[in-house]
């Protein structure tokens, strides 16, 4: 087995067709088909499936890609770092998110890195469940990620970069009417907009003995945050989650409800990863929400997280 094959069957298993991997590939096609014969013959298995809708993995190609992705990043990463001579890396970096985090300060950061490292590769995506940051990072395919908690010990090295809080979003109507920070009571009170994957949020109103009622499960907090604007539900979310343009629409809350967000990197980590560590801490992470007028505020009006006003959300 070569890592050439690996990649074919990871092109096919993502495009969906042995032509479409090829033309992804820039090679020919029958080179593709040929790799991949190749390769199930060497294996004893069917890796793919032909269907209505194009080829798909069977339960042994799925098991066998899952361990295929690691190997081909692991030597992206091998090539990256024998080139990184003179701190000028190249080859991929992958960076994922738990989604919500860093949605205004992750931009920056890479942009700054990518002028620094231009031959530098760098893939990005959001995962929202937590778990499934965890898998991937044991997997060896994350090389720096951005979550709301501590890191398993051993595995990343944790560096916290700030604490975000959580603001509510109303209606135009209700806006109009609210002070400067409502009481978290007092918006439970009303249909909400909920997340998938939002255990850590939940367990913060389960422990101040709130339930409010569900109106609708969304993915996508600025999704939830749109549907709040037209008066569906209110909902609660990270200040940097908040689309431009619905500012005017939020509160903070009280207790005040923060998050921890940390970068998490391997040890001994490459030039890449540390760079742009250093760039993530140059951003803004908000402690506070924006005043009523869209802006945010000038003073740190958010409750330590030491006290008993506010509450972690991890």
């Amino acid at each position: 087995m070569t890592l050439r094959q690996f990649e074919y069957a990871l092109a096919v298993a993502e495009a969906g067709s042995v032509t479409a991997a090829a033309e992804s590939l820039h090679v020919a096609q029958p080179s593709v088909s040929q790799q991949i014969r190749s390769l199930e013959r060497e294996l004893g298995v069917t890796l793919f499936a032909r269907t209505p809708t194009g080829l798909v993995p069977t339960a042994a190609g799925r098991a066998f890609l899952r361990d295929a992705e690691v190997a081909v990043r692991a030597a992206r990463r091998a090539k990256a770092t024998a080139r990184a001579g003179a701190d000028e890396p190249e080859g991929e970096l992958v960076v994922a998110a738990q989604m919500g985090l860093g949605t205004r300060q992750l931009p920056g950061a890479l942009s700054a890195l990518r002028r620094r490292f231009p031959r530098l590769e760098i893939t990005v995506f959001e995962e929202a469940n937590p778990a499934e940051l965890e898998r991937l990072a044991r997997r060896g395919v994350v090389d720096l990620g951005l979550m709301s908690g501590p890191c398993k010990e051993g595995l990343y090295e944790g560096h916290h970069l700030g604490d975000e809080e959580f603001v509510v979003v109303l209606s135009p109507e209700d806006a109009q009417l609210a002070e400067d920070r409502v009481e978290l009571r007092d918006v439970a009170r009303k249909p909400w907009i909920r997340f998938d994957h939002a255990g850590a949020l939940d367990a913060v109103l389960r422990d101040n003995g709130l339930a409010p009622t569900t109106v609708a499960r969304v993915s996508q907090k600025a999704t939830a945050v749109r549907w709040a604007a037209h008066g569906l539900g209110v909902t609660l979310v990270p200040t940097s989650a908040v689309p431009p343009g619905f500012e005017h629409l939020t509160r903070p809350v009280f207790p005040a409800v923060f998050m921890p967000t940390v970068a998490a990197v391997r040890p001994g980590a490459g030039p890449a990863e540390m760079a742009l560590l250093e760039f993530l801490r140059q951003e803004t992470w908000y402690r506070t929400g924006f005043s009523s007028n869209g802006s945010a505020p000038a003073h740190n009006w958010v409750t330590p997280p030491s006290t008993t006003n506010s509450v972690p959300v991890v």
